[in-house]
C-alpha cells in the first residue's frame, strides 16, 4: 500500500511539474497564422533574459528541421568563451496546441517540456520574439547574426510591451 500510495504521489507530482512548464504567460499571446515550414531553419540569438543554460555562451543560434514523427528537431549550440569551445544541445519541439499557431513543447531533457511560444513573428519570417513558460524565459532571435538598430528597438519595445524585463537583456556577441 505504501509503495503504491509513493507511485501515485511520485505521478502526481510530476504531471503537476510537467504541465506547469507548458504554461503560456500572462498578455502573451502565440502568433497565429503560423507556418512551421517558413520557420525551419537556421535562427540566430539576437537577445535574452539570463538563465543558466546559456550563461558564459556566445555566437548562439538555434537550427530547426521536420522530423518523422511531425515533431521539429531542435539544435541549439553556442560558443562557450570561457573553454573555448562549442556547446551543443539536442532537442524536440511539438506542437500544443494546432500546427498553425506558434505555442509548441520543447524537450532537451527526456520527457520533461517546457513552453516554446512564439509571441511574435515578423510577416517576413526574418526576427521573432519567443517566451518560455514564465516571464523569465525571452529571447529575440533574428535569421541573421546582426540585425539594426531600428528593429531591434522596435523588438525590445515590443517585449517591454509584453511585460518582460528588457532592461535585464543579455546582448549576444556572434564575432569574437
Amino acid at each position: 500500500m505504501k509503495t503504491q500510495l509513493s507511485r501515485f504521489l511520485f505521478t502526481a507530482l510530476l504531471a503537476a511539474l510537467l504541465s506547469s512548464c507548458t504554461n503560456v504567460p500572462e498578455n502573451v499571446v502565440p502568433v497565429k497564422n503560423f507556418n512551421v515550414d517558413r520557420y525551419l531553419g537556421k535562427w540566430y540569438e539576437i537577445a535574452r533574459l539570463d538563465h543558466p543554460f546559456e550563461r558564459g555562451l556566445e555566437k548562439i543560434n538555434a537550427q530547426y528541421s521536420l522530423r518523422d514523427d511531425g515533431g521539429i528537431n531542435v539544435t541549439n549550440r553556442g560558443f562557450n568563451v570561457k573553454d573555448q569551445e562549442w556547446d551543443e544541445a539536442l532537442g524536440k519541439a511539438y506542437f500544443v496546441k494546432d500546427s498553425n499557431i506558434g505555442f509548441l513543447k520543447v524537450s532537451f531533457f527526456g520527457p520533461f517540456y517546457s513552453s516554446y511560444i512564439i509571441a511574435y513573428l515578423d510577416d517576413d519570417y526574418q526576427t521573432a520574439l519567443i517566451s518560455g513558460p514564465k516571464k523569465n524565459y525571452f529571447w529575440i532571435l533574428s535569421r541573421t547574426p546582426n540585425i539594426d538598430d531600428a528593429k531591434l528597438k522596435s523588438l525590445i519595445s515590443r517585449g517591454k510591451e509584453l511585460g518582460f524585463k528588457t532592461d535585464e537583456l543579455i546582448f549576444v556577441r556572434h564575432e569574437l
